[in-house]
């Protein structure tokens, strides 16, 4: 089977690898339908993180059940699903809790599976996946990429809200205009935000952050973002603040245009250590977030919200790329020619 495998920083390649199979009695094997590249995969593609070299790479998919292990009950071959990339087992304390991106029970062997493939062994099967009604061909171009969005950028930013514990008649501020901190606006309007401050200095995704519901653009960084976000809540801040980029100043930013009280929801990936807590303490601000509950959401909210056609998360990707051509896909990303590459892998 066709699958992309980082070779060195800058450089992805498809190769043929073998089809996977069923290993433990928790796996389905799965036809990928359709993949995409994901902000957090360009760490590794930069150099910025290690990454061992030869592995298939990839963490978002749609696809379909082509054969499923022995305790796997819910889901069955022809089955269309999202393959979120938490691999959540649904009964360990952190599943039960809600928080299916901590589970404890998600890694079962020490394979390197990647979701940019022709075929995917997916662990924890019987929870993890997230059923879609009837089949790809039943859907429109749109559709299925909004559904790709549930697998894991859709949830990610609705775990920045939702952690933010946005809620009706909110202000909101979204810290990071790519797939995630779109996504974050388009949750904070779903749960009931009336005010949406996207901080964004990019024109293509001030237009798509407004289309997602954002009511204001603040294109400053650092103190003058502060400053700006100051001036339009009065003097106030925000109620909840989604911090979607996990660089320092974004985080520092975010504490810093919270109101007393407010929550910030931390989803982008830390690239730093160390942080300053004494601005939380000063506030009474609170800091929560972490890995998205991709299973747990989809089922609670997003599945419908997609299906309804509530939402349309689909739109972060903003170019397509043919298997065959994942490195393009990359570089894309990395130039920042595309919010978000998507990957056509089948019909």
């Amino acid at each position: 089977m066709k699958t992309a495998v980082f070779i060195e920083p800058g450089k992805i390649d498809v190769q043929e690898l073998p089809k996977p199979e069923v290993k433990n009695p928790t796996d389905a094997v799965l036809k990928i339908v359709r993949a995409c590249v994901c902000g957090s995969d360009l760490w590794w593609y930069r150099g910025i993180n290690q990454r061992q070299a030869n592995t298939p790479v990839g963490h978002e998919a749609i696809g379909v059940v082509e054969s499923v292990g022995a305790e796997v009950t819910n889901v069955k071959p022809g089955d269309f699903v999202v393959a979120p990339f938490t691999h959540g087992c649904g009964h360990c304390a952190a599943c039960l809790a809600g928080f299916d991106g901590n589970c404890e029970n998600a890694q079962t062997d020490d394979e390197i599976v990647g979701y940019q493939g022709e075929y995917l062994r997916f662990r924890n099967a019987d929870w993890a996946l997230v059923k879609i009604p009837g089949q790809p061909s039943d859907y429109t171009d749109a559709q299925l990429n909004d559904l790709l969005t549930l697998s894991d950028v859709m949830a990610t930013g609705y775990h920045a809200a939702a952690t933010a514990e946005v809620k009706a008649g909110d202000t909101v501020v979204v810290m990071g205009d790519g797939a995630v901190g779109l996504c974050g606006i388009i949750a904070a309007k779903l749960r009931g935000a009336t005010r949406i401050i996207a901080m964004s200095r990019h024109e293509d995704r001030q237009r798509l952050a407004t289309e997602f519901g954002a009511t204001d653009i603040v294109a400053e960084r650092g103190d003058e973002a502060v400053a700006r976000v100051m001036v339009l809540t009065d003097g106030t801040g925000a109620d909840a603040v989604l911090e979607c980029v996990g660089t320092e100043q974004s985080v520092d930013t975010a504490v810093k245009v919270g109101r007393a009280g407010a929550v910030v929801g931390r989803v982008g990936v830390p690239q730093k250590a160390e942080m300053n807590t004494n601005n939380l303490f000063w506030k009474n601000i609170g800091l929560r977030g972490g890995i998205a509950s991709v299973t747990t959401y989809d089922r609670a909210v997003l599945l419908d919200a997609v299906l309804n056609g509530d939402i349309h998360p689909g739109k972060v990707f903003t170019k397509r790329f043919d298997l065959d051509d994942v490195q393009a896909a990359y570089e894309a990303m990395d130039h920042r020619e595309a919010i978000k590459s998507l990957l056509i892998v089948s019909d």
